[in-house]
């Protein structure tokens, strides 16, 4: 079984395309990621991309005969965006190319940031003390004159504020105008118009260097600070990353020679320690106490306890003997075990899991679509809002109301020893100043981090717990959803069945009862006067047929004649109908395996008697199948399977939050019924006898059903299978949900995929899915409400009526306060306990 990452991003990529992923550094809001997606698609052979600005990723397909990830980085880097290829999404096989480089650069940014912080708040702290003296406190004298704030000013500018100057230049000159262009639009202003007043005092204009050292302090102070949160929201996503173990210890195979000739032994004197990344499928490895799996593969000596938390949440360790499984990064406590590699590099579980919450982080929830669209154009919209509002307060507001430059004036002012306190301030000075809080109150960066900072900490939580969610847009269909469908037969069932039952409709049983007694069976050979002579016989052509199928059923009934030491006789030709049955040529006769559906479509006539011996097996909750050789039916087996012990907590926990429950399944109505009945379940959320390739259909027409309650115009419905027959119906649900035992094709259709195999946590996958999407609207509703309000209240709205301006510095303090808050209100998904 092998994970298959699932993206929305674009179809299947064809044989001359391929997927890349680039590390994207210098994105500062929405807008940087708008304007990295406008690079990528100017360069010829691109066909899509998705930037994750709270991962600092683009994943990009291109045509690999037109362009090559390193030009796309070089594009990137030039346009002031540096960029390095990595392996395809998810690769983890050099931890070194995925992992370090990206982290050291995000580690170099904290701490520049910190830096500059440490500088900005020096200069804050001086400016501050400067003005202590105003209020009646002793200072030196040069604290508060005019030039020495002056001289804060510029040092600001030139150290702290330096690098946000130079990116909001660059970004303004190629086009793309960002966060970093409005803060540093709005501190040189700021800083020119003080300068002009000091310098030309007949001017008549007040001197605020304040304002530019406390917009840098609050702005580095948020930027510092949003940074370190989103450390901590992708240090979930990390610690998967430092699950993959760097060295393992290979164990050198010798020839050595025996009785039977020449043989592969293993030199345990001759352990070496490689890379993990360098271990190659069917060689040994040696795993000591506290070592972690470096890959997939199975015990070939040995025993221990192995901790696989990390790949199913359950802290209880796993018993591990010879012929069983393990999984790469699940820990070994207790014993040295000697293993052989099954899959490596980037074909193990825990890769494939790394993989599939990458490629999480670009399938983006329709929700965002209004806040990319917004952010791409949200900086030239607050330009003209900044550009209105002076040109507003300039000619007609503070003509309209006289007063308000007097409010302003008390509001925003800064007083300098020597420099006389004025009663009125200019129109002019007003004006800009409103215009310079527009633009610093402005935050796209809230609405870039709104949503990819959700969807990031909530799929990590989710694969720490053993749910792997596949993406934004899954989280938003969850939230919406209505029905949840189950599959029976190894999705509610324990899916691993067994015979109960074989009874011989011609000819007599030797030696007893020819019913539910396999104790006093015995293999004794058949009576050819008879199709089935005993039930033996019966078991051993059932085998013989179901050899060339993998349903859970076909196992149990060949589990069934291995533990009965039957002769299974050899069959060929062949044929399988999903959902219907088998069939077989066996010692030259035809033989039909399967329901009554199957029986009938092949012209057999089943008579009333094998009806009602078909139906008392199925009142038990049993799994008829019927065998018919030459013709005529000759034999039944029954077959049972036990309900999982979470199935009935989970079906009411589900019906508790209010969704319906629903069983879905090819067995017979009586069967079906059965089960149902053990789940609570009503006779209408039940659908029984349904074949395989129906069960899609029937998935479509409860999504067109109209749902009176719901905000929805159709049902939402979930689909919960394991097999290859559940794929088609998985694909047609709105979320389809896969148990991590399912078969490749389920699991690479499913949007949910259970590695723990428990159904309690179909319920915790669905209440974390909600959780998280109810935290990207809890963002975007902030990011949004923030600057519908802050930018009006920073214009001046409030000023004629309740005399109320926000200052530049306040304005800047309330958008580095934001940004904060969506991230920090993100990682509070980290306390999330489904109950």
């Amino acid at each position: 079984m092998q994970l298959v990452p699932k993206t929305n991003l674009s179809p299947e990529p064809t044989p001359t395309t391929e997927k890349i992923i680039l590390d994207v550094g210098g994105m500062k809001c929405g807008g940087c990621v708008k304007a990295v997606e406008r690079q990528l698609f100017q360069y010829p052979g691109v066909k899509s991309a998705s930037v994750n600005l709270a991962t600092e990723i683009a994943v990009v397909e291109l045509e690999t005969s037109v362009v090559d990830a390193d030009a796309l980085a070089q594009q990137l880097t030039a346009a002031g965006f540096p960029s390095q290829p990595r392996q395809a999404s998810g690769k983890v096989a050099d931890k070194n190319q995925g992992k370090s480089d990206p982290a050291e650069r995000q580690r170099r940014e904290i701490q520049s940031a910190r830096r500059q912080l440490i500088i900005a708040a020096l200069l804050l702290l001086l400016s501050g003390i400067g003005h202590f003296g105003n209020s009646g406190g002793f200072v030196l004298p040069v604290l508060h004159n005019i030039w020495f704030h002056c001289g804060l000013a510029t040092v600001a500018l030139l150290i702290p504020g330096r690098s946000i100057l130079i990116d909001g230049w660059v970004s303004w000159r190629r086009l793309a105008p960002n966060m970093n262009t409005l803060v540093g639009l709005g501190t040189l202003i700021a800083y020119t118009a003080s300068l002009l007043a000091l310098l030309f005092p007949q001017l008549g204009w007040e001197c605020f260097f304040d304002e530019p050292v406390m917009m840098l302090g609050f702005i580095l102070l948020g930027r510092t600070l949003e940074k370190q949160a989103r450390g901590r929201v992708t240090a979930a996503f990390k610690n998967l990353l430092d699950l993959q173990p760097q060295l393992a210890r290979l164990i050198p195979k010798r020839s050595v020679e025996t009785r039977d000739g020449a043989s592969l032994q293993p030199s345990l004197t001759e352990v070496i320690e490689i890379p993990a990344e360098q271990v190659r499928v069917g060689e040994w490895l040696q795993v000591l106490p506290g070592d972690k799996i470096p890959v997939d593969g199975v015990v070939i000596d040995g025993q221990t306890t192995i901790d696989e938390s990390m790949l199913t949440g359950e802290a209880v360790p796993v018993l591990k003997q010879r012929g069983d499984t393990v999984t790469a990064g699940t820990l070994n406590q207790s014993g040295a075990i000697a293993i052989e590699a099954t899959r490596t590099g980037n074909d193990t579980t825990l890769a494939q899991i790394v993989a599939l919450v990458e490629a999480a982080q670009i399938r983006k929830a329709p929700v965002q679509k209004l806040a990319d669209t917004v952010a791409g154009y949200f900086t030239y919209g607050v330009l003209a809002a900044a550009v209105l509002t002076f040109l507003f307060w300039y000619f007609i507001g503070t003509h309209v109301w006289h007063d308000v430059t007097i409010w302003a004036g008390m509001n925003m002012a800064h007083h300098y020893y020597g420099v006389p306190i004025p009663t009125h301030h200019s129109p002019l000075l007003v004006s800009l100043k409103l215009a310079i809080a527009v633009m610093v109150v402005a935050c796209p960066c809230a609405l870039g981090l709104a949503t990819p900072t959700a969807i990031l900490v909530g799929t990590a939580i989710a694969a720490e717990r053993g749910l792997l969610i596949k993406g934004g847009d899954v989280l938003e269909k969850v939230h919406q959803l209505d029905t949840v469908v189950f599959d029976k037969t190894g999705t509610l069932t324990s899916g691993n069945p067994t015979v109960t039952d074989c009874v011989v409709l011609e000819g007599q049983a030797k030696g007893g009862d020819t019913e539910n007694n396999f104790d006093r069976f015995s293999a004794s050979p058949p009576d050819h006067q008879s199709p089935i002579p005993n039930p033996q016989y019966l078991l051993q052509l059932a085998a013989a047929v179901e050899r060339g199928t993998c349903h859970p059923l076909a196992t149990a009934i060949q589990n069934q004649a291995q533990q009965q030491q039957l002769t299974i006789p050899p069959a060929t030709d062949f044929h399988t109908e999903p959902g219907l049955g088998v069939s077989a040529v066996v010692e030259g006769n035809l033989v039909l395996l399967g329901n009554c559906d199957w029986l009938s479509w092949h012209g057999i006539v089943i008579d009333e008697n094998v009806h009602k011996q078909v139906q008392k097996l199925a009142e038990d909750g049993k799994t008829v199948v019927l065998m018919a050789i030459a013709g005529t039916v000759a034999g039944l087996i029954a077959i049972q399977d036990t309900l999982r012990p979470d199935a009935k907590v989970a079906v009411d926990k589900l019906r508790y939050m209010g969704l319906r429950v629903m069983l879905l399944s090819g067995d017979t109505p009586t069967a079906v019924f059965a089960i149902a009945n053990q789940l609570g379940l009503d006779t209408a959320d039940v659908i029984a006898a349904v074949p395989s390739a129906k069960k899609a259909e029937v998935i479509q027409s409860l999504q067109n059903r109209e749902i009176e309650t719901s905000a929805n115009p159709k049902s939402v419905v979930a689909m919960v299978g394991d097999g290859i027959n559940d794929a088609p119906a998985l694909s047609q649900a709105d979320i389809g949900i896969a148990l991590h035992t399912a078969t490749d094709v389920a699991i690479e259709t499913a949007d949910i995929v259970l590695m723990r195999n428990c159904l309690s946590d179909v319920v915790t996958s669905i209440q974390l899915s909600r959780a998280t999407f109810n935290k990207i609207r809890q963002n975007l509703f902030w990011a949004f409400a923030y600057n519908t309000l802050g930018i009006p209240l920073a214009a001046g709205i409030l000023l004629p009526s309740l005399h109320f301006v926000l200052s530049p510095a306040g304005a800047a303090a309330l958008m580095a306060f934001s940004s904060v808050s969506v991230v920090t209100n993100s990682l509070m998904l980290r306390r999330f306990s489904h109950s």
